[in-house]
């Protein structure tokens, strides 16, 4: 009999901290049946429920959202989650210009030091689909859907990026964005609640496609839309994402720097078919990028091929 497989969600539990983690817990709550485990941590038990297929799902109450004091869970969560095939934040998201009305995803590393987490295009792709799936049932048509670039919320609470590979699950952030309105939204909190549940609905199959995506800005609809439109005979996977803003602070236009860009694709479980460069980025960066494809022996590509999936050189491929 096959094994479960096992993901792990945690929940800043006091809204004063995050406006949505509590949220969405209490939500889901209301949605499905759970039993606590044995484990306690922050004073509260996790618990735990299973998908339509089985697979169990744990859920974690912390006091606060954990990658803002890395330090202070990293022993729980290689004690308790280590055997864990994906790990979500769910969180909030702002910013400066940030884009409002929206639900966005994101893998874990900081371009800039070359230091990555681990990475799982088809559970990312699960996410993103589920998010956008829900929100059209629920009718949040005024929402969209995105991938943020990669990035790690760690770093502006203090803790080094070298800490990113201590928890080897692919961790990615879940998030709602981007001011109040949006991060008490009953409807929104509910897309969320249900597509955490969904993230192992599609199974690995060999006609996906996984693709590292470099350029862009923030929050690139250019890599994200083409994953939640793309057709079951032609479909399309993402996880790290390097914005063209920390891919020039990072240096990644000189030889030294394909060092940093293969550590990244080492972090992706399973690889990648291609090499997808965002056309506005500068020709020194699309070199080294174009040295890396050699070097793997995977197309390198521009984005704007991304809006035919069916014309991609990548179906006579198999994994």
């Amino acid at each position: 009999m096959k094994e479960p497989l096992k993901a792990v969600y945690f929940f800043c539990q006091y809204l004063e901290h995050d406006p949505v983690a509590k949220r969405v817990f209490d939500v889901s709550l209301q949605l499905w049946h759970f039993t606590e485990t044995d484990i306690m941590i922050d004073g509260q038990r996790v618990l735990y429920t299973r998908d339509a297929k089985g697979n169990l799902l744990y859920y974690v109450r912390t006091d606060e959202v954990i990658s803002h004091n890395y330090a202070r869970y990293l022993t729980s969560l290689n004690t308790y989650f280590a055997d864990c095939a994906f790990a979500g934040v769910v969180n909030w998201h702002e910013g400066m210009n940030a884009p409002d009305a929206i639900f966005s995803v994101h893998t874990t590393g900081d371009v800039v030091s070359g230091i990555y987490g681990a990475a799982h295009p088809l559970y990312m792709r699960n996410l993103l689909r589920a998010l956008d799936q829900q929100r059209q049932i629920v009718g949040l048509y005024s929402f969209a859907t995105m991938a943020e670039g990669t990035h790690w919320s760690g770093m502006p609470y203090g803790s080094p990026p070298e800490m990113i590979t201590a928890y080897r699950v692919p961790v990615v952030d879940v998030e709602i964005g981007s001011n109040a309105t949006s991060w008490s939204n009953p409807l929104a909190v509910e897309v969320v609640a249900r597509a955490l549940k969904q993230v192992f609905d599609e199974e690995q199959n060999v006609c996906l496609r996984s693709l590292f995506c470099v350029g862009g800005v923030h929050l690139e609809t250019a890599f994200s839309n083409p994953v939640l439109l793309s057709s079951p005979n032609y479909p399309l996977s993402i996880s790290h994402i390097l914005p063209n803003q920390w891919v020039v602070a990072g240096g990644y236009n000189v030889p030294e720097s394909l060092e940093k860009l293969e550590t990244c694709l080492q972090s992706i479980i399973g690889g990648v078919h291609a090499i997808i460069f965002h056309d506005n980025l500068k020709g020194p960066y699309k070199a080294q990028l174009r040295l890396l494809a050699e070097k793997l022996q995977v197309p390198c590509l521009k984005h704007q091929l991304l809006r035919n999936p069916q014309q991609l050189p990548l179906w006579s491929m198999r994994s």
